[in-house]
């Protein structure tokens, strides 16, 4: 046997993972940043996911590689609920939890989502919303995700994503209105 041992697949498997991974990671710590409400509990589960992702980098074709993290962490996500409560069967059950804020206050979703540099009459009509508009509001219009990377983080159908920020963004335009921060067009 020759001492020359061909590494040019791995390092290349290395070098696609880099490029098409590791650009997605602030995305992948928002989003991780949502669904878990802590900074620690996202550092974690973005890193569950990227193993994940590293084990399974040969069976993917190299196509949107957003969209496949995104599902890869919130698969990783329900996996880990599923874990700590196996009573908990899907993500709507989740979202009926009530939510804790850093220092043990209720609302901590919307405190953590939508941050001190927003109006408080925007702050207020977001808080209004049900968990699923809220979830679309902070994916599509705080963290610019597609409506196909939105759909696949939430698993609903893209259509679902675009009727439920279509419902969303009317009633926060309806509330700044009726409190008269927006003049209404007509």
């Amino acid at each position: 046997m020759s001492g020359s041992v061909c590494q040019v697949p791995n390092e290349t498997r290395e070098d696609r993972f880099r490029e098409q991974v590791l650009s997605e990671l602030e995305v992948l710590y928002r989003v991780a940043r949502r669904l878990t409400r802590t900074p620690t509990e996202a550092e974690d589960l973005v890193q569950d996911a990227l193993l994940r992702a590293y084990r399974g980098f040969d069976g993917f074709d190299g196509r949107y590689p957003r969209a496949w993290l995104l599902t890869i962490l919130r698969n990783t996500h329900i996996n880990r609920l599923r874990k700590r409560q196996p009573d908990l069967l899907d993500d709507e059950v989740a979202q009926r939890l009530p939510a804790r804020g850093a220092d043990g206050r209720q609302d901590g979703t919307s405190e953590l989502a939508f941050h001190d540099e927003f109006d408080p009459l925007v702050r207020e009509a977001l808080a209004g919303l049900s968990a699923n508009h809220r979830a679309v509001i902070a994916l599509v219009d705080l963290d610019q995700l597609t409506y196909q990377e939105a759909a696949d983080v939430i698993g609903v159908p893209v259509g679902t994503v675009m009727s439920r920020l279509h419902r969303a963004r009317r009633k926060v335009r309806a509330h700044l209105e009726e409190a008269g921060f927006m003049e209404v067009e007509r």
